[in-house]
């Protein structure tokens, strides 16, 4: 089922995932796009103030985009984005922990006739359900009867 605009509700949600985190993928990611000690070296890592490796915030915000993507906007009439507010790194991302995402609309207003704005808080939490990241995504969908 495709979802358009009109297919939001605010108070809507869901949860997706799980996804596994590994200490290769936290480096590889890191070495391309945040090379930091506490993301590429895990020898550093464990005398940094996290004791251990740790994922990029930046991967960390990916891996949920993907779940997000999976779950839930790959079956919409998505139009591209509006970005991202209130962006949180709140809990380091380690190797080992399992990734869930949940999403809840909280806002929506049609744009035009073409278009409707639907704004997700999303809530990513590792194994242990500590919250790694904290967004509101702010994503644009067909209307329905754009589509005819």
């Amino acid at each position: 089922m495709v979802r358009y605009y009109e297919d939001f509700a605010v108070g809507d949600s869901w949860t997706f995932g799980t996804r596994d985190v590994t200490a290769a993928e936290i480096t590889d990611f890191a070495r391309q796009f945040d090379p930091q000690p506490m993301h590429v070296d895990s020898e550093a890592a464990s005398d940094g103030p996290f004791d251990g490796l740790i994922a990029s915030g930046w991967h960390t915000a990916a891996l949920s985009m993907r779940l997000l993507a999976d779950g839930l906007f790959l079956d919409a009439a998505g139009r591209g984005g509006l970005g991202v507010d209130d962006l949180e790194w709140r809990t380091p991302l380690r190797p080992g922990d399992e990734l869930t995402v949940d999403a809840e609309v909280v806002a929506r207003e049609p744009l035009d006739d073409e278009r409707g704005e639907v704004d997700f808080a999303v809530r990513t939490t590792n194994s242990d359900d500590e919250e790694v990241l904290s967004m509101v995504v702010k994503g644009l969908f067909a209307r329905r009867d754009a589509e005819d």
